[in-house]
């Protein structure tokens, strides 16, 4: 091994050494635990129907808040408001993971998320 770190013959990973690396590393792990805990403690929300459903969702995906007008409430058309309401969640979930995707993809870590 050389006297800087690394492997013989690879100038300690292209002139890194193993220690700077591994800094390196550590920083990039606290850099994406801290853009995983500033996601989950957003909020996110969608609305369907005009706005007649509204839903909001914590960035770790639980459902915080459904709101129903009671215009869309129709005893004989109970199906037109559950598509409604699973119209809406599925959008609010699809912004969190757009956030999530948009938040860790700055770091280009091939099949990590």
């Amino acid at each position: 091994m050389s006297k800087r770190g690394g492997f013989p013959g690879m100038g300690g990973f292209g002139g890194m050494n193993i220690n700077q690396l591994m800094k390196e590393a550590k920083k990039m792990q606290a850099d994406i635990e801290k853009s995983q805990e500033e996601l989950q403690s957003k909020e996110f929300e969608a609305t369907a129907g005009g706005g007649a459903i509204s839903v909001k969702v914590s960035g770790n995906k639980e459902i915080k808040e459904i709101n129903i007008s009671k215009d869309v409430v129709d005893p004989d058309d109970v199906e037109m408001l559950q598509d409604l309401i699973i119209t809406c969640i599925n959008e609010a979930l699809r912004k969190v993971d757009s956030a999530q995707s948009e938040s860790m993809g700055k770091y280009n870590i091939p099949g990590m998320f």
